[in-house]
């Protein structure tokens, strides 16, 4: 099964509304007026949103993402941005579980899983995070702690609603660090995750569902990390926040 590759921007707390500009305007004579053979996603902070949608909004090859959502819709949370919220400015993504909101923030697997299912509910689409830290995978829990994270973070999801999700593996020693997994162990982390969807909503489903790599993806290995079976995209941060890099990424990636 042929499955549509999906980048994605996540600029984590970088860039307000003029820089926002600034990168929206240096990529719009990119993508404007072109077809792409993927999915492009930008994830700009809450703040910078507006901006984002009142330039790329109305472009049909980019769509918005939020960083973060609450699991409510309104109410006495304060400093939390609902998911009605986004969908006023054309957002149609959000990434939940990050590593960086595991760990910096205690989010739960039950926690994150709220939101997925809060998301799902207002047709917003998870870019649903998992992976391991360095000690996990040096003391052979892998396999345990990604089983984990999707049976529960993907707790009481149809099916049909899995077919909103994209699921994203970081393996959280790569983040931000410069170290890239292998394509040969992204791939078989890709492959393992595959599998748990297939025991969790069957064989279809999971053939079906696009799973991308984050850790230090480049443009100089964007294009082997994409060539393996299981990997359909990317999940970007520091290379994602100059306009040149981001496209060169899917560029080589698509190739």
């Amino acid at each position: 099964m042929t499955r549509k590759p999906i980048f994605a921007a996540n600029w984590k707390m970088n860039k307000g509304a003029s820089e926002t500009e600034d990168f929206a305007k240096a990529i719009l004579p990119k993508v404007q007026h072109h077809t792409f053979p993927c999915d492009i996603v930008i994830a700009p902070p809450f703040t910078s949103i507006p901006k984002a949608a009142e330039l790329l909004g109305n472009v049909s090859s980019v769509a918005l993402a939020a960083q973060n959502c609450s699991q409510f819709d309104s109410g006495a949370y304060t400093g939390e941005v609902s998911p009605m919220m986004l969908k006023e400015f054309f957002v149609h993504y959000v990434i939940l579980g990050h590593s960086e909101r595991r760990a910096i923030y205690g989010e739960s697997d039950e926690f994150i899983n709220a939101k997925v299912l809060k998301a799902l509910e207002v047709n917003l689409r998870p870019i649903f995070c998992i992976g391991e830290t360095l000690e996990e995978r040096e003391a052979g829990k892998l396999e345990e702690v990604l089983r984990r994270q999707v049976t529960v973070g993907l707790k009481d999801v149809s099916e049909e609603g899995l077919g909103d999700v994209v699921i994203a593996y970081e393996p959280v020693w790569a983040i931000g660090t410069g170290v890239t997994a292998t394509a040969e162990q992204a791939q078989e982390a890709h492959a393992f995750v595959r599998s748990l969807i297939a025991e969790q909503f069957g064989g279809e489903a999971a053939a079906k569902i696009r799973i991308q790599y984050g850790g230090s993806v480049k443009p100089g290995n964007a294009r082997e990390l994409m060539a393996c079976p299981d990997i359909d995209g990317a999940l970007i941060g520091g290379a994602a926040l100059e306009p040149a890099s981001f496209l060169e990424i899917i560029e080589n990636g698509t190739a």
